[in-house]
Protein backbone atom coordinates (compact mmCIF):
# COMPACT_ATOMS: atom_id res chain seq x y z
CA UNK A 1 0.00 0.00 0.00
CA UNK A 2 1.64 3.28 -0.85
CA UNK A 3 2.15 5.98 2.11
CA UNK A 4 1.14 9.57 1.69
CA UNK A 5 1.80 12.03 3.84
CA UNK A 6 -0.22 15.50 3.71
CA UNK A 7 1.46 18.87 5.21
CA UNK A 8 -1.34 21.32 5.55
CA UNK A 9 -1.89 24.15 8.70
CA UNK A 10 -5.69 23.99 8.01
CA UNK A 11 -7.76 21.13 9.84
CA UNK A 12 -10.88 20.67 7.73
CA UNK A 13 -8.17 20.55 4.42
CA UNK A 14 -6.06 17.40 6.54
CA UNK A 15 -9.31 15.84 7.28
CA UNK A 16 -10.79 15.99 3.71
CA UNK A 17 -7.67 15.03 1.93
CA UNK A 18 -7.47 11.93 4.17
CA UNK A 19 -10.53 10.63 3.52
CA UNK A 20 -10.36 11.25 0.16
CA UNK A 21 -7.24 9.04 -0.14
CA UNK A 22 -8.11 6.66 2.21
CA UNK A 23 -11.17 5.66 0.54
CA UNK A 24 -8.88 5.37 -2.79
CA UNK A 25 -6.71 2.83 -1.36
CA UNK A 26 -3.83 4.61 0.24
CA UNK A 27 -1.92 4.62 3.77
CA UNK A 28 -2.35 8.65 5.15
CA UNK A 29 -0.29 10.09 7.75
CA UNK A 30 -0.76 13.85 8.54
CA UNK A 31 1.42 16.64 9.71
CA UNK A 32 0.00 20.45 10.59
CA UNK A 33 2.92 22.33 10.29
CA UNK A 34 6.84 22.40 7.95
CA UNK A 35 8.83 21.53 10.68
CA UNK A 36 6.46 18.12 11.42
CA UNK A 37 6.08 17.13 8.10
CA UNK A 38 9.68 17.34 7.77
CA UNK A 39 10.83 14.88 10.86
CA UNK A 40 8.29 13.07 9.99
CA UNK A 41 9.07 12.11 6.24
CA UNK A 42 12.64 12.04 6.88
CA UNK A 43 11.78 9.51 9.48
CA UNK A 44 9.72 7.50 7.42
CA UNK A 45 10.08 8.55 3.55
CA UNK A 46 6.68 7.97 2.41
CA UNK A 47 5.75 7.27 -0.86
CA UNK A 48 4.61 10.75 -2.00
CA UNK A 49 4.27 13.74 -0.08
CA UNK A 50 1.48 16.78 -0.91
CA UNK A 51 2.64 19.89 0.59
CA UNK A 52 1.00 23.14 1.40
CA UNK A 53 3.27 26.19 0.19
CA UNK A 54 2.15 28.73 3.42
CA UNK A 55 2.83 26.84 6.76
CA UNK A 56 3.69 27.93 10.33
CA UNK A 57 7.33 26.88 11.56
CA UNK A 58 8.81 26.02 8.03
CA UNK A 59 6.90 26.72 4.86
CA UNK A 60 6.34 24.74 1.99
CA UNK A 61 9.55 25.20 -0.48
CA UNK A 62 12.01 25.50 2.32
CA UNK A 63 10.51 21.40 3.26
CA UNK A 64 10.90 20.54 -0.38
CA UNK A 65 14.37 21.54 -0.98
CA UNK A 66 15.21 19.90 2.62
CA UNK A 67 13.67 16.72 1.55
CA UNK A 68 14.88 16.73 -1.48
CA UNK A 69 18.48 16.72 -0.46
CA UNK A 70 18.07 13.28 1.64
CA UNK A 71 15.11 11.66 -1.15
CA UNK A 72 16.29 12.96 -4.78
CA UNK A 73 13.43 10.70 -6.46
CA UNK A 74 10.91 11.68 -3.42
CA UNK A 75 7.44 12.48 -5.10
CA UNK A 76 6.07 15.79 -4.10
CA UNK A 77 3.34 17.89 -5.19
CA UNK A 78 2.65 21.61 -3.85
CA UNK A 79 -0.27 22.57 -2.52
CA UNK A 80 -1.30 26.40 -2.63
CA UNK A 81 -4.13 28.64 -2.71
CA UNK A 82 -1.74 31.90 -2.70
CA UNK A 83 0.52 30.61 -6.04
CA UNK A 84 1.16 32.06 -9.13
CA UNK A 85 3.24 30.98 -11.78
CA UNK A 86 6.24 32.28 -10.10
CA UNK A 87 5.69 30.58 -7.69
CA UNK A 88 4.60 27.41 -9.54
CA UNK A 89 7.80 27.07 -11.84
CA UNK A 90 9.44 27.87 -8.22
CA UNK A 91 8.64 24.56 -6.63
CA UNK A 92 9.20 22.63 -10.26
CA UNK A 93 12.95 24.10 -10.44
CA UNK A 94 13.18 23.12 -6.53
CA UNK A 95 12.39 19.53 -7.66
CA UNK A 96 8.38 19.47 -7.48
CA UNK A 97 6.59 16.49 -9.61
CA UNK A 98 3.62 18.84 -9.93
CA UNK A 99 1.34 21.48 -7.97
CA UNK A 100 -2.41 21.68 -7.33
CA UNK A 101 -3.98 25.05 -7.21
CA UNK A 102 -6.75 25.39 -4.26
CA UNK A 103 -9.43 25.16 -4.71
CA UNK A 104 -9.26 22.06 -6.30
CA UNK A 105 -11.84 18.84 -6.52
CA UNK A 106 -10.76 15.16 -5.27
CA UNK A 107 -11.02 13.54 -8.45
CA UNK A 108 -8.51 16.32 -9.72
CA UNK A 109 -6.40 15.49 -6.80
CA UNK A 110 -6.52 11.58 -6.98
CA UNK A 111 -5.63 11.91 -10.72
CA UNK A 112 -2.84 14.07 -9.80
CA UNK A 113 -1.27 11.47 -7.39
CA UNK A 114 -2.09 8.48 -9.57
CA UNK A 115 -0.09 10.05 -12.74
CA UNK A 116 2.63 10.88 -10.10
CA UNK A 117 3.48 7.05 -9.05
CA UNK A 118 2.89 5.32 -12.60
CA UNK A 119 5.45 7.88 -13.33
CA UNK A 120 7.85 6.74 -10.50
CA UNK A 121 6.81 3.23 -12.01
CA UNK A 122 8.50 4.31 -15.58
CA UNK A 123 11.32 5.84 -13.82
CA UNK A 124 12.19 2.76 -11.74
CA UNK A 125 11.61 0.76 -14.68
CA UNK A 126 14.19 2.61 -16.91
CA UNK A 127 16.31 2.97 -14.08
CA UNK A 128 16.51 -0.69 -13.96
CA UNK A 129 16.62 -1.26 -17.84
CA UNK A 130 19.57 1.06 -17.45
CA UNK A 131 21.80 -0.78 -15.42
CA UNK A 132 20.83 -4.40 -16.50
CA UNK A 133 20.98 -3.71 -20.50
CA UNK A 134 23.83 -5.02 -22.32
CA UNK A 135 24.52 -5.32 -25.42
CA UNK A 136 24.47 -8.08 -27.43
CA UNK A 137 27.98 -9.55 -27.44
CA UNK A 138 27.73 -11.74 -30.58
CA UNK A 139 25.50 -11.42 -33.78
CA UNK A 140 23.20 -14.34 -34.72
CA UNK A 141 25.75 -16.10 -37.42
CA UNK A 142 23.91 -18.72 -39.33
CA UNK A 143 26.13 -19.87 -41.95
CA UNK A 144 25.65 -23.50 -40.46
CA UNK A 145 22.54 -25.85 -41.06
CA UNK A 146 21.83 -25.96 -37.30
CA UNK A 147 21.86 -22.33 -36.70
CA UNK A 148 19.44 -21.78 -39.64
CA UNK A 149 16.67 -24.34 -38.03
CA UNK A 150 17.00 -21.98 -35.12
CA UNK A 151 16.34 -19.03 -36.80
CA UNK A 152 13.56 -20.76 -38.66
CA UNK A 153 12.10 -21.68 -34.92
CA UNK A 154 12.37 -17.77 -33.27
CA UNK A 155 10.66 -16.32 -36.23
CA UNK A 156 8.25 -18.99 -36.15
CA UNK A 157 7.72 -18.74 -32.34
CA UNK A 158 8.27 -14.62 -32.17
CA UNK A 159 4.86 -13.57 -33.21
CA UNK A 160 2.85 -16.01 -30.63
CA UNK A 161 2.43 -15.47 -26.83
CA UNK A 162 4.02 -19.35 -26.53
CA UNK A 163 6.39 -19.15 -23.25
CA UNK A 164 9.75 -20.63 -24.59
CA UNK A 165 12.34 -22.93 -23.51
CA UNK A 166 15.78 -22.51 -24.55
CA UNK A 167 18.33 -25.07 -24.15
CA UNK A 168 21.97 -25.37 -24.59
CA UNK A 169 25.33 -25.65 -23.25
CA UNK A 170 26.63 -22.33 -21.45
CA UNK A 171 28.01 -20.10 -23.68
CA UNK A 172 26.10 -20.91 -26.92
CA UNK A 173 23.79 -17.70 -27.02
CA UNK A 174 21.07 -18.59 -25.06
CA UNK A 175 20.14 -15.19 -24.07
CA UNK A 176 20.88 -13.37 -27.46
CA UNK A 177 18.09 -15.81 -29.13
CA UNK A 178 15.88 -14.87 -26.02
CA UNK A 179 16.61 -11.50 -26.72
CA UNK A 180 16.06 -12.10 -30.47
CA UNK A 181 12.38 -13.30 -29.77
CA UNK A 182 11.39 -10.04 -27.68
CA UNK A 183 12.71 -8.13 -30.84
CA UNK A 184 10.60 -9.91 -33.62
CA UNK A 185 7.55 -10.00 -31.48
CA UNK A 186 4.43 -7.79 -30.85
CA UNK A 187 6.60 -7.17 -27.55
CA UNK A 188 9.31 -5.06 -28.73
CA UNK A 189 8.12 -1.73 -27.41
CA UNK A 190 7.82 -3.63 -23.78
CA UNK A 191 10.68 -3.69 -21.31
CA UNK A 192 13.59 -7.17 -21.78
CA UNK A 193 14.21 -8.15 -18.28
CA UNK A 194 16.79 -11.03 -17.59
CA UNK A 195 16.96 -12.80 -14.30
CA UNK A 196 20.22 -15.07 -13.56
CA UNK A 197 18.25 -17.44 -11.27
CA UNK A 198 21.39 -19.26 -10.42
CA UNK A 199 23.45 -15.90 -9.20
CA UNK A 200 20.87 -15.46 -6.44
CA UNK A 201 20.36 -17.69 -3.00
CA UNK A 202 16.55 -18.87 -2.95
CA UNK A 203 15.46 -15.30 -0.47
CA UNK A 204 17.40 -12.79 -2.53
CA UNK A 205 15.53 -14.58 -5.89
CA UNK A 206 12.01 -14.43 -4.04
CA UNK A 207 11.95 -10.73 -3.81
CA UNK A 208 14.26 -10.04 -7.20
CA UNK A 209 11.28 -11.96 -8.85
CA UNK A 210 8.58 -10.78 -7.04
CA UNK A 211 9.03 -7.80 -4.81
CA UNK A 212 8.54 -6.41 -1.51
CA UNK A 213 6.97 -4.43 0.42
CA UNK A 214 8.31 -1.80 3.07
CA UNK A 215 9.13 -3.74 6.27
CA UNK A 216 9.11 -7.35 5.15
CA UNK A 217 12.15 -8.46 6.21
CA UNK A 218 15.05 -6.67 7.78
CA UNK A 219 16.57 -4.37 5.71
CA UNK A 220 13.27 -3.96 3.29
CA UNK A 221 13.56 -0.06 3.86
CA UNK A 222 11.01 0.87 1.31
CA UNK A 223 9.02 -1.02 -1.33
CA UNK A 224 10.40 -2.58 -4.24
CA UNK A 225 9.23 -3.54 -7.35
CA UNK A 226 10.08 -7.18 -8.75
CA UNK A 227 11.25 -8.63 -12.08
CA UNK A 228 7.61 -9.76 -12.93
CA UNK A 229 6.48 -6.38 -12.28
CA UNK A 230 9.22 -4.62 -14.24
CA UNK A 231 9.01 -6.51 -17.72
CA UNK A 232 4.88 -5.95 -17.39
CA UNK A 233 3.84 -5.69 -21.22
CA UNK A 234 7.33 -7.37 -22.28
CA UNK A 235 8.95 -10.01 -21.87
CA UNK A 236 10.85 -11.52 -18.65
CA UNK A 237 13.94 -13.72 -19.66
CA UNK A 238 14.59 -16.66 -16.68
CA UNK A 239 18.16 -17.86 -17.51
CA UNK A 240 19.79 -20.90 -15.37
CA UNK A 241 15.89 -21.91 -14.67
CA UNK A 242 17.11 -25.39 -13.85
CA UNK A 243 18.83 -23.56 -10.18
CA UNK A 244 15.61 -22.92 -9.14
CA UNK A 245 14.50 -24.67 -5.52
CA UNK A 246 11.45 -26.39 -5.61
CA UNK A 247 9.51 -23.27 -3.47
CA UNK A 248 10.32 -20.94 -6.00
CA UNK A 249 9.28 -23.54 -8.85
CA UNK A 250 5.85 -23.73 -7.30
CA UNK A 251 5.56 -19.66 -7.06
CA UNK A 252 6.78 -19.56 -10.87
CA UNK A 253 3.80 -22.51 -12.22
CA UNK A 254 1.21 -20.26 -10.02
CA UNK A 255 2.29 -17.08 -11.96
CA UNK A 256 2.63 -18.84 -15.51
CA UNK A 257 -0.74 -20.48 -14.86
CA UNK A 258 -2.87 -17.65 -13.38
CA UNK A 259 -0.45 -14.47 -13.79
CA UNK A 260 -0.48 -12.92 -10.63
CA UNK A 261 1.32 -12.93 -7.50
CA UNK A 262 2.05 -11.15 -4.35
CA UNK A 263 5.07 -9.21 -3.24
CA UNK A 264 7.05 -11.08 -0.19
CA UNK A 265 5.71 -9.42 3.24
CA UNK A 266 2.54 -7.56 0.65
CA UNK A 267 -1.74 -9.03 0.76
CA UNK A 268 -2.35 -7.26 -2.43
CA UNK A 269 -2.47 -9.52 -5.60
CA UNK A 270 -1.03 -8.05 -8.58
CA UNK A 271 -2.20 -9.36 -12.24
CA UNK A 272 0.75 -8.93 -14.51
CA UNK A 273 1.19 -9.23 -18.80
CA UNK A 274 4.22 -10.77 -19.24
CA UNK A 275 5.54 -13.43 -21.73
CA UNK A 276 8.02 -15.95 -20.30
CA UNK A 277 11.50 -17.35 -22.08
CA UNK A 278 13.33 -19.87 -20.02
CA UNK A 279 16.73 -21.06 -20.82
CA UNK A 280 19.02 -24.08 -19.17
CA UNK A 281 21.86 -25.82 -19.80
CA UNK A 282 20.60 -28.84 -17.91
CA UNK A 283 18.90 -31.43 -19.03
CA UNK A 284 15.55 -30.17 -17.58
CA UNK A 285 13.32 -33.78 -18.63
CA UNK A 286 16.02 -35.42 -16.85
CA UNK A 287 15.78 -33.63 -13.76
CA UNK A 288 12.40 -34.20 -13.74
CA UNK A 289 12.70 -38.00 -13.96
CA UNK A 290 14.96 -37.70 -10.52
CA UNK A 291 13.23 -35.63 -9.03
CA UNK A 292 15.07 -32.10 -8.99
CA UNK A 293 12.57 -30.43 -10.87
CA UNK A 294 8.42 -30.29 -10.78
CA UNK A 295 7.05 -31.96 -13.80
CA UNK A 296 3.85 -29.77 -14.26
CA UNK A 297 6.67 -26.62 -14.46
CA UNK A 298 8.24 -28.39 -16.95
CA UNK A 299 5.64 -28.52 -19.76
CA UNK A 300 4.28 -25.30 -18.64
CA UNK A 301 8.06 -23.66 -19.56
CA UNK A 302 8.79 -26.14 -22.64
CA UNK A 303 5.93 -25.50 -24.63
CA UNK A 304 8.25 -24.31 -27.62
CA UNK A 305 11.50 -25.62 -27.03
CA UNK A 306 14.80 -24.29 -29.28
CA UNK A 307 18.01 -26.60 -28.62
CA UNK A 308 20.98 -24.32 -29.39
CA UNK A 309 23.91 -26.47 -31.12
CA UNK A 310 27.74 -25.78 -29.35
CA UNK A 311 29.82 -23.99 -31.32
CA UNK A 312 32.18 -27.19 -32.04
CA UNK A 313 28.90 -28.67 -34.01
CA UNK A 314 28.62 -25.67 -36.36
CA UNK A 315 32.29 -25.09 -36.90
CA UNK A 316 31.23 -22.96 -40.40
CA UNK A 317 29.91 -20.59 -38.08
CA UNK A 318 33.40 -19.97 -36.48
CA UNK A 319 34.94 -17.42 -39.29
CA UNK A 320 32.29 -15.15 -39.13
CA UNK A 321 32.27 -14.50 -35.42
CA UNK A 322 35.86 -14.57 -35.18
CA UNK A 323 35.42 -12.09 -37.42
CA UNK A 324 32.55 -10.36 -35.50
CA UNK A 325 34.31 -10.13 -32.32
CA UNK A 326 37.76 -8.64 -34.17
CA UNK A 327 35.85 -6.01 -35.30
CA UNK A 328 33.82 -5.48 -32.09
CA UNK A 329 37.45 -5.12 -30.26
CA UNK A 330 38.66 -2.72 -33.00
CA UNK A 331 39.49 -0.03 -30.30
CA UNK A 332 42.38 -1.70 -28.96
CA UNK A 333 44.06 -1.66 -32.58
CA UNK A 334 42.32 -0.45 -36.16
CA UNK A 335 42.00 -2.71 -38.84
CA UNK A 336 43.61 -5.59 -37.85
CA UNK A 337 42.58 -9.27 -39.23
CA UNK A 338 43.39 -12.75 -38.59
CA UNK A 339 45.48 -14.65 -40.12
CA UNK A 340 45.01 -17.63 -41.97
CA UNK A 341 47.04 -20.04 -40.10
CA UNK A 342 44.74 -18.72 -36.74
CA UNK A 343 42.03 -19.52 -38.14
CA UNK A 344 42.34 -22.48 -39.16
CA UNK A 345 43.19 -23.51 -35.43
CA UNK A 346 40.51 -21.87 -34.37
CA UNK A 347 38.73 -24.38 -36.68
CA UNK A 348 39.93 -27.54 -35.26
CA UNK A 349 39.48 -26.11 -31.35
CA UNK A 350 36.90 -28.21 -29.57
CA UNK A 351 35.61 -24.82 -28.01
CA UNK A 352 34.26 -26.32 -24.69
CA UNK A 353 33.65 -22.64 -23.29
CA UNK A 354 31.51 -22.17 -27.13
CA UNK A 355 30.90 -18.57 -28.26
CA UNK A 356 31.64 -16.88 -25.21
CA UNK A 357 35.11 -18.60 -25.05
CA UNK A 358 35.56 -17.90 -28.41
CA UNK A 359 34.65 -13.85 -27.75
CA UNK A 360 37.42 -13.95 -24.82
CA UNK A 361 40.36 -15.41 -26.65
CA UNK A 362 39.84 -12.98 -29.86
CA UNK A 363 39.36 -9.99 -27.58
CA UNK A 364 42.92 -11.28 -25.95
CA UNK A 365 44.36 -11.62 -29.27
CA UNK A 366 43.41 -7.91 -30.79
CA UNK A 367 44.96 -6.67 -27.54
CA UNK A 368 48.52 -8.78 -27.35
CA UNK A 369 49.02 -8.30 -31.71
CA UNK A 370 51.27 -5.71 -32.48
CA UNK A 371 50.85 -6.04 -36.03
CA UNK A 372 48.00 -5.67 -38.35
CA UNK A 373 47.59 -9.33 -38.95
CA UNK A 374 46.85 -11.51 -35.68
CA UNK A 375 49.10 -14.38 -36.32
CA UNK A 376 49.60 -17.36 -34.21
CA UNK A 377 53.66 -17.40 -33.56
CA UNK A 378 52.90 -13.88 -31.85
CA UNK A 379 50.31 -15.15 -29.41
CA UNK A 380 51.95 -17.33 -26.57
CA UNK A 381 48.26 -16.87 -25.09
CA UNK A 382 46.83 -19.17 -28.15
CA UNK A 383 48.47 -22.22 -27.27
CA UNK A 384 45.78 -22.86 -24.75
CA UNK A 385 43.58 -24.12 -27.64
CA UNK A 386 46.11 -27.16 -28.05
CA UNK A 387 43.35 -30.01 -28.46
CA UNK A 388 43.96 -32.53 -25.87
CA UNK A 389 45.02 -36.32 -26.78
CA UNK A 390 42.57 -38.98 -27.45
CA UNK A 391 42.44 -41.82 -24.97
CA UNK A 392 44.26 -39.96 -22.38
CA UNK A 393 43.82 -41.23 -18.75
CA UNK A 394 43.35 -38.20 -17.00
CA UNK A 395 46.90 -38.80 -14.76
CA UNK A 396 49.16 -36.26 -14.20
CA UNK A 397 52.95 -36.79 -14.25
CA UNK A 398 55.04 -34.61 -11.49
CA UNK A 399 57.93 -33.21 -12.95
CA UNK A 400 61.08 -34.09 -11.43
CA UNK A 401 61.38 -30.27 -9.88
CA UNK A 402 58.40 -30.66 -8.40
CA UNK A 403 55.10 -28.01 -8.33
CA UNK A 404 52.87 -26.57 -6.04
CA UNK A 405 49.58 -28.11 -5.55
CA UNK A 406 47.96 -24.43 -4.37
CA UNK A 407 48.93 -23.29 -7.49
CA UNK A 408 48.15 -25.85 -9.64
CA UNK A 409 44.34 -25.98 -8.28
CA UNK A 410 44.31 -22.20 -8.20
CA UNK A 411 45.37 -22.62 -11.92
CA UNK A 412 42.60 -25.23 -12.93
CA UNK A 413 39.84 -23.19 -11.17
CA UNK A 414 40.81 -20.15 -13.18
CA UNK A 415 40.89 -22.34 -16.15
CA UNK A 416 37.34 -24.14 -15.43
CA UNK A 417 35.85 -20.60 -15.07
CA UNK A 418 37.38 -19.43 -18.02
CA UNK A 419 36.53 -22.37 -20.23
CA UNK A 420 32.84 -22.29 -18.58
CA UNK A 421 32.63 -18.48 -19.14
CA UNK A 422 31.86 -17.89 -15.62
CA UNK A 423 29.47 -20.49 -15.40
CA UNK A 424 29.73 -21.93 -11.63
CA UNK A 425 27.64 -25.39 -12.64
CA UNK A 426 29.58 -26.16 -15.63
CA UNK A 427 33.14 -25.16 -13.64
CA UNK A 428 32.38 -27.06 -10.83
CA UNK A 429 31.52 -30.43 -12.80
CA UNK A 430 34.76 -29.85 -14.99
CA UNK A 431 36.76 -30.20 -12.11
CA UNK A 432 34.20 -32.92 -9.96
CA UNK A 433 33.40 -30.96 -7.17
CA UNK A 434 29.86 -29.66 -6.43
CA UNK A 435 29.13 -26.24 -6.38
CA UNK A 436 29.42 -25.48 -3.02
CA UNK A 437 32.98 -27.05 -3.07
CA UNK A 438 33.99 -24.63 -5.95
CA UNK A 439 32.62 -21.70 -4.21
CA UNK A 440 34.61 -22.29 -0.95
CA UNK A 441 38.33 -22.98 -3.01
CA UNK A 442 37.22 -19.75 -4.94
CA UNK A 443 37.06 -18.10 -1.74
CA UNK A 444 40.21 -19.74 -0.28
CA UNK A 445 42.19 -18.37 -3.02
CA UNK A 446 40.74 -15.11 -3.49
CA UNK A 447 39.23 -15.42 -7.07
CA UNK A 448 36.85 -13.56 -8.45
CA UNK A 449 33.84 -16.02 -9.28
CA UNK A 450 33.18 -14.47 -12.41
CA UNK A 451 36.84 -14.67 -13.61
CA UNK A 452 37.09 -14.92 -17.20
CA UNK A 453 33.73 -13.35 -17.84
Amino acid sequence: MRKILIADDEANMRWVLERALSKAGYEVETAEDGKLALERALAERPDLVLLDLKMPKLDGLSVLRRLKEHYPDLLIIMMTAHGSTATAVEAMKAGAHDYLMKPFDMEELLITVSKAFEVERLREQVDYLKGEVESNSWQMIVNSEAMQKVRHLVERVALTPATVLIQGESGTGKELVANAIHTLSRRVGGPFIRVNCAALTETLLETELFGHEKGAFTGALVRKMGRFELANGGTLFLDEIGELSFNVQAKLLRVLQERTFERVGGEKTIKVDVRIIAATNRDLLKEVQEGRFREDLYYRLSVFPISIPPLRERQEDIPDLAAHFVKKFRTYGQGKTLGPGVLTQLMAYEWPGNVRELENVIERMVIISSGTVIGNDELPVFNTLKKEEKGRTGAFELPPEGVSLEELEKSFLQQALEQTGGNQSQAAKRLGLSRHALLYRLEKYGIDPHWGI
